[in-house]
């Protein structure tokens, strides 16, 4: 598998591609300033609703028709794909901004970005803090930044581009601005749920300008450890649950060892070293310092690869942590508890039906970057919103977008001229893609 070799022809002239680059140009201090804004706002999970409120105003000021709406869990739960939510999903909401045109003359697009940003960590441990976006040396940091808001600028102000340099998309088009990207993927099933639907999926995902188009799956769960309360002073007494789950963690390493030489043999992933990662990623337990711990929490995170049955990953997962219990000192007698929580994804990849948009994305590809450069491909060990569209609802999806760096971690940032480049490649892909009708009017610059 591997990215297409051949680039489109192009259907735009030289001062059209010309016209678009201006246009970016023109708005990229207006853009940037809205990608700060955009990250001042802390969309932490289960807290989305002011960057939501933000997205919808700004696609509303420029006439898209807006469909705004709480996600209602039971209209998921049956659907292929869904994740158990733990917390106070009730303010959760999906947007989303169409544009009909004129006169229908390309192909229908979806464009994607997710608002929901992972956990700062200590502000601290930041060279400047999380929410309040600096620019330094050609890039900005912030929590957010790169991992993906500066990906869905660059989508809207794409079709800013667009409308400032005289043109509106020749097809339907949905901007669409979802949540839970980072832990079950309900905001993106929603807008499929809801109907929206399209001839592709581009998601601008940090990947310094790599498609990505295979990812492994996840499973999120939790090890609820449970044991007796004592005294430190007479600690061999009780059942240290802490102690005792990182004898669990270490068996699941081993099963994360014995998964990755599995991999060897898989028809994508078998050059990729290590595909398969788990993380225990978040540990509570214990109620005082002299007191051994009665309970312990780890919340886990394991991949799984394209085509591995998710079902039967799970069993071996649970079998794993069985095994380990079965002659363990503590947790014979107290058994841990598997909970399933947050992703059950399966891995994707997009197979040859791709070609036609990834021509076209190769065809805009050239224009921004020089003749005869190709796409690089990234078989990512991570996963994304692609996979709702591909596996399940036949609208092929890849991810292409800004550089940008410690996504998830410390000091985050994006790299502005990238920003740029995104930009005018997502618009020249648009122009190419949908087709594109002249306005009566073109924005002012």
């Amino acid at each position: 598998m591997s990215p297409t070799n051949q680039a489109s022809s192009s259907n735009l002239t030289a001062a059209t591609v010309d016209l678009i680059e201006a246009a970016v140009d023109a708005g990229f201090d207006d853009q940037i300033r809205f990608l700060a804004d955009f990250v001042r706002i802390p969309s932490l999970r289960f807290e989305e609703g002011p960057a939501q409120d933000y997205i919808a105003a700004a696609l509303r000021a420029r006439g898209y028709k807006v469909d705004d709406w709480t996600i209602d869990l039971s209209d998921l739960e049956h659907l292929d794909g869904f994740g158990q939510i733990h917390g106070d999903f009730s303010r959760a909401r999906s947007v989303v901004g169409s544009h009909h045109p004129r006169k229908t003359k390309g192909r229908s697009l979806i464009l994607q970005g997710h608002l929901d940003v992972v956990p700062t960590g200590p502000s601290d441990m930041w060279t400047d803090p999380p929410f309040e976006p600096v620019i330094r040396d050609g890039w900005m940091y912030g929590r957010g930044a790169g991992d993906m808001k500066a990906g869905t600028a660059a989508a809207l102000f794409a079709l800013d581009a667009l409308a400032r340099a005289g043109f509106e998309p020749a097809a339907i088009l949905h901007f669409q601005s979802v949540i839970e990207e980072e832990s079950t993927g309900l905001g993106a099933l929603s807008t499929l749920q809801r109907g929206y639907r399209a001839d592709v999926a581009v998601l601008p995902e940090p990947s310094d300008f790599q498609i990505n188009r295979a990812q492994i799956g996840v499973l999120w769960f939790r090890l609820r450890v449970r044991g007796r309360p004592v005294h430190v002073a007479v600690a061999g007494e009780g059942s240290n649950a802490i102690m005792a789950s990182y004898d669990v963690v270490r068996a699941l390493q081993e099963l994360e060892t014995e998964w990755n030489a599995r991999a060897a043999k898989h028809p994508v992933y078998k050059d990729v070293r290590h595909p398969l990662n788990f993380n225990a990623g978040k540990i509570r337990g214990g109620d005082w310092a002299s007191s051994v711990p009665a309970w312990c929490d780890v919340d886990c995170r394991m991949g799984v690869l394209p085509g591995q049955d998710l079902e039967t990953a799970k069993a071996e997962i649970a079998a794993c942590v069985a095994a380990a219990s079965r002659d363990h000192p503590f947790l014979s007698n107290n058994p841990p508890e598997v909970i399933w929580n947050g992703f059950q994804a399966e891995g994707y990849v997009l197979d040859d039906t791709a070609d036609p948009p990834l021509a076209v994305m190769q065809g805009a590809y050239e224009k921004v970057f020089g003749a005869g450069q190709k796409m690089k491909e990234n078989k990512m060990t991570a996963l994304t919103d692609t996979r709702f569209y591909g596996l399940y609802y036949g609208v092929p999806a890849f991810c292409i977008g800004p550089r940008a760096e410690n996504i998830h971690g410390f000091d985050e940032r994006v790299e502005l001229d990238s920003i740029r480049k995104l930009t005018v490649l997502l618009a020249l892909f648009i122009a190419e893609w949908c087709g594109l009708n002249e306005t009566p009017t073109a924005l002012a610059p």
